[in-house]
């Protein structure tokens, strides 16, 4: 049974739903930022496209929604896709490379082998920084001398400042695959470095998947796996 306010709360999405327009079916959506930012965004011209129809409501948000004081219908997220409570679909794991502004080469910073990393900034996500000591261990390096760092909150941030040549930083494989295939970011090396975690995207269990959710979970996990930039 719900309560008094929730109800309220579904009443005002209702309305502002009927309200808008009557042939436009709303989707609201919490999106991981560095997802959004770097992955989503490039590409909701296709699906705009595809769904005229469907308006999508996005905000940015960093954890897991708790869809029971909120108003939104889907989330994509970072983490662990174990949570009973919700519907979870995977949408892709995560695995991060160095990268690093093509800027650094045109000032003549060698960088062709992983112990070259001696010799640049090294920027680091600052709640993540067992990454770079982990991504060095794969190939066999220490995490020993590296005194040149840079920390940030997040990894949207960290790439940012890659992209301002402003040092090397780990970036996930999939959300950075545009920006390499374009040249705005180079991928020196082939290691992996496994986060054993993923992005998911997630709505409440036994709730009722209007056509704007069933359209936008079918577009984004195609869109996952057969276009990759």
């Amino acid at each position: 049974m719900i309560s008094i306010k929730q109800a309220l709360s579904l009443i005002d999405v209702a309305t502002h739903r009927i309200t808008s327009s009557p042939e436009t079916d709303i989707v609201t959506l919490h999106v991981a930022p560095n997802f959004l930012i770097r992955w989503l965004i490039p590409r909701l011209g296709r699906f705009q496209s595809l769904y005229p129809d469907v308006e999508l409501q996005i905000t940015a948000f960093t954890g897991v929604t708790d869809f029971n004081k909120s108003n939104i219908d889907m989330a994509i997220f970072f983490g662990h896709g174990d949570l009973p409570d919700l519907e979870v679909h995977f949408l892709n794991k995560v695995f991060l490379v160095p990268v690093y502004s093509p800027t650094i080469l045109a000032e003549g910073q060698v960088l062709e082998s992983p112990q070259d990393l001696h010799n640049h900034t090294l920027i680091h996500v600052s709640k993540r920084l067992y990454e770079w000591p982990e991504w060095l261990q794969l190939c066999d390096i220490e995490y020993i001398g590296f005194s040149r760092g840079l920390h940030l909150s997040s990894s949207q941030l960290a790439t940012a400042a890659a992209h301002e040549g402003l040092g090397v930083s780990l970036a996930d494989s999939t959300l950075s695959a545009r920006e390499i295939a374009n040249g705005r970011l180079i991928q020196p090396f082939d290691i992996l470095l496994d986060t054993h975690r993923s992005f998911y995207l997630a709505h409440q269990k036994n709730q009722l998947v209007s056509y704007g959710m069933q359209a936008f979970k079918e577009w984004v996990i195609n869109e996952m796996e057969y276009n990759a930039v």
